[in-house]
C-alpha cells in the first residue's frame, strides 16, 4: 500500500474512534445502540409523547401514544435520512400508525461521494390500516422499500404544519424537532 492510501486509513481510524465516542455518548443518553432507528424512537417518544416496548424488536410497532387523540394507539416510527417516498412495512404486523421522520425530500441516486447526515427536515402520521388498504388496492408490492405515492406523503405531513395534517403539534413539539433540522453545513 502506498503513503498516500496509509495515509486515508489511518485518518478514517481516527475519525472512527471519535464517530464511536459519540456514538458511546448517544447510547448511554437514549438507552439503546446510537443507531438510525433507535435515535428515531427516542427523539418521537420524547417529542410526540410514545411510550416505546421494552424490546427494540416487538413486531409491528415500536410503542403507544400516551395521550392525546391518538392516545394508546400503536406506532411504528421510522427515521430516514432522506425521504424518498419509501416506507418498510410488515403486512403481517399493521399498526395503527406510522410515524416517519424523515430528512430533505430527494430522489434515489448513487451513494459514492455523498453524505447522509442524521437531520429532521418533515415528520408523516400515516394510518397503517388505511394506508395498506390503499397501496393494496393500488397492487402495490408491501414489505421493505414500499413505494408510497407522493400524494400520500402530502397528506401525511405533520411537520412542517401541513393545512391536512392529521395531528397539530403543540409549539414545544415544533421547537424540539426544529433542534434537528438540516443546517448549511448538512445540505452540502
Amino acid at each position: 500500500m502506498n503513503r498516500a492510501g496509509l495515509s486515508k486509513v489511518e485518518q478514517l481510524a481516527q475519525l472512527i474512534r471519535q464517530r464511536n465516542q459519540v456514538d458511546a455518548k448517544i447510547a448511554a443518553l437514549i438507552g439503546r445502540p446510537a443507531m438510525s432507528g433507535h435515535i428515531g424512537e427516542f427523539v418521537a417518544s420524547h417529542v410526540f409523547g410514545i411510550v416505546l416496548e421494552n424490546s427494540a424488536t416487538n413486531k409491528g410497532y415500536d410503542g403507544r401514544f400516551a395521550s392525546g387523540p391518538l392516545a394508546d394507539k400503536t406506532v411504528n416510527i421510522k427515521a430516514y435520512g432522506k425521504r424518498e417516498n419509501m416506507l418498510d412495512i410488515n403486512p403481517a404486523h399493521i399498526p395503527d400508525y406510522f410515524l416517519v421522520l424523515t430528512g430533505p425530500k430527494s430522489l434515489p441516486s448513487k451513494s459514492i461521494g455523498a453524505h447522509r447526515p442524521w437531520v429532521i427536515s418533515e415528520v408523516f402520521l400515516f394510518n397503517g390500516r388505511s394506508l395498506v388498504d390503499l397501496l393494496r388496492a393500488r397492487g402495490t408490492k408491501i414489505g421493505i422499500a414500499t413505494s408510497v405515492p407522493s400524494s400520500e406523503w402530502k397528506t401525511a405531513r405533520i411537520y412542517p404544519l401541513s393545512p391536512t395534517a392529521i395531528l397539530k403539534l403543540p409549539d414545544e413539539s415544533v421547537h424540539l424537532l426544529n433542534l434537528f433540522g438540516p443546517n448549511e453545513e448538512q445540505n452540502g
